[in-house]
């Protein structure tokens, strides 16, 4: 394996930027200096000009593998991430068949251990039926990043609103617990009243049927249960003003028992962005009126919620409603609806710049993406030695070029779906290099497939 001497970056860390080098051997951060010599054989790089950032770590992506690979995989959507600075994700349980026993989840860890070009971790999924493998977690509290309930609509027996299991889940689960949160029976009457009235439905119509009432009565009824039973539970994807106020900043992330996260695509679209894109961007939980979007901005800033992740949940252009046309531009595909359009997006690729792109337009700090992409992801996760640049710890990093324009093209995409609702768009920074474990994976567009991630560790 290589070491590599990296010189002459900005380095952010920690909260402050300085011009340093870093020595990588044996995979890990073995010295952190200003014109740091070694004796040992190195590669050397020059980053005069770039930022060096710990990689990205994603506390939410659905890569479909197994049973749904048509649409994306645990290698595709890997290499995805990896470009876009990804070094470290952490998956979902719906998949075909469910995650819903530790047989099936290990399963998917032979699979990213053979496949994945960045490290990895996989929750336990949630039924109204599997009690006895969800407890089985609080025996392998170092392996695991989570159990997963989804207490709002989702694909067969992934919706769990059961309270007596509910119940039992937060009462015996000893790790933490993330929730999509959305009340299914808000959703259906908002649905059929709306239906009643306008029996053709839009992409408009999304944010209608999944309101914010919605939102707030699940994870307010998810809080009840951790506080009662002193749960440790992460409410992903916050979408509402309204539901802000059940969260806190009057703790470090450390001590705090709940936690959430946004997801950087409803930082960026508004409601306002269906007339353009329609169902490309239709997701669960929807993207909502141009108000929530500022009260989460603000929200990400001042530390209620805790981390950024992407929700990256491919799916075919078909399925979405979609087509090419001989141009290559995504055009609507005949007799598609809103009801048959599929609910998730691709972003892993491109989460980074997107942020990126507003560290450029002064909405928040590069230090601050750092924290929120990265730090805050592994205290949350309590993940053993990832997430920041510190002598020791993992060489999981990633070069970034922030006065190189990239625009998004078909092109240039790497999800096995093949398109991005981000196409055309042109983000003020390019990621030039991608270091997992010390290993040169990804570099001028260039991928070194030699070594795979590593599973996560946790110190629980």
């Amino acid at each position: 394996m290589k070491n590599y001497l990296i010189k002459n970056a900005k380095i952010v860390n920690e909260g402050i930027s300085f011009i340093g080098d870093v020595l990588i051997s044996k995979g890990r951060i073995e010295k952190i200096d200003k014109n740091i010599k070694t004796d040992l054989n190195v590669v050397e790089i020059n980053a005069d000009g770039l930022s060096l950032l710990p990689g990205v770590i994603d506390d939410q992506v659905h890569f479909r593998d197994p049973g749904l690979t048509h649409k994306a995989n645990i290698y595709t959507e890997a290499k995805a991430a990896v470009a876009g600075g990804i070094t470290s994700f952490m998956e979902m349980p719906n998949t075909v068949p469910p995650a819903f026993t530790h047989e099936l989840l290990e399963q998917k860890y032979a699979i990213a251990q053979e496949n994945a070009l960045a490290n990895y971790s996989f929750y336990l999924g949630t039924s109204n039926d599997n009690i006895e493998e969800i407890l089985k977690v609080n025996k392998r509290k170092n392996d695991i990043c989570g159990v997963k309930i989804f207490m709002g609509s989702s694909t067969g027996n992934l919706l769990v609103n059961d309270p007596l299991v509910l119940d039992k889940v937060f009462g015996g689960c000893e790790i933490l617990i993330a929730t999509h949160c959305e009340e299914e029976s808000i959703i259906r009457s908002n649905y059929e009243a709306l239906k009643a009235k306008k029996p053709v439905l839009d992409p408009a119509d999304h944010p209608v049927i999944r309101n914010a009432e919605n939102c707030f009565e699940s994870s307010f009824k998810a809080i009840q249960f951790a506080k009662k039973h002193g749960s440790r539970l992460h409410i992903l994807h916050i979408t509402t003003e309204k539901e802000l106020q059940l969260f806190s900043n009057m703790m470090p992330l450390e001590q705090k028992r709940i936690t959430a996260e946004v997801c950087v695509h409803h930082l960026h679209f508004t409601s306002k962005d269906y007339t353009q894109y329609g169902n490309q961007i239709k997701c669960n939980p929807a993207i909502k009126e141009p108000f929530n979007r500022d009260a989460i901005w603000k929200a990400l800033l001042d530390d209620r919620l805790d981390v950024i992740a992407t929700d990256h949940a491919p799916h075919l252009l078909s399925e979405k409603g979609f087509e090419r046309d001989a141009a290559g531009k995504i055009v609507p595909l005949k007799g598609a609806t809103y009801e048959t359009s599929h609910a998730g997006l691709p972003l892993a690729q491109h989460s980074l710049q997107m942020m990126l792109h507003y560290v450029k337009e002064g909405r928040i700090s590069i230090e601050k993406v750092v924290e929120k992409m990265s730090h805050a992801v592994a205290t949350c996760f309590q993940i053993k030695e990832r997430g920041f640049i510190r002598e020791g710890y993992f060489a999981d990093l990633v070069l970034v070029d922030m006065n190189k324009n990239y625009t998004v093209q078909q092109t240039n995409l790497l999800y096995k779906c093949g398109w991005s609702p981000l196409e055309g768009f042109t983000f003020p920074a390019t990621i030039e290099k991608t270091f997992v474990n010390g290993h040169l994976v990804y570099g001028n567009e260039v991928f070194d497939e030699s070594i795979k991630g590593k599973r996560l560790q946790f110190d629980r």
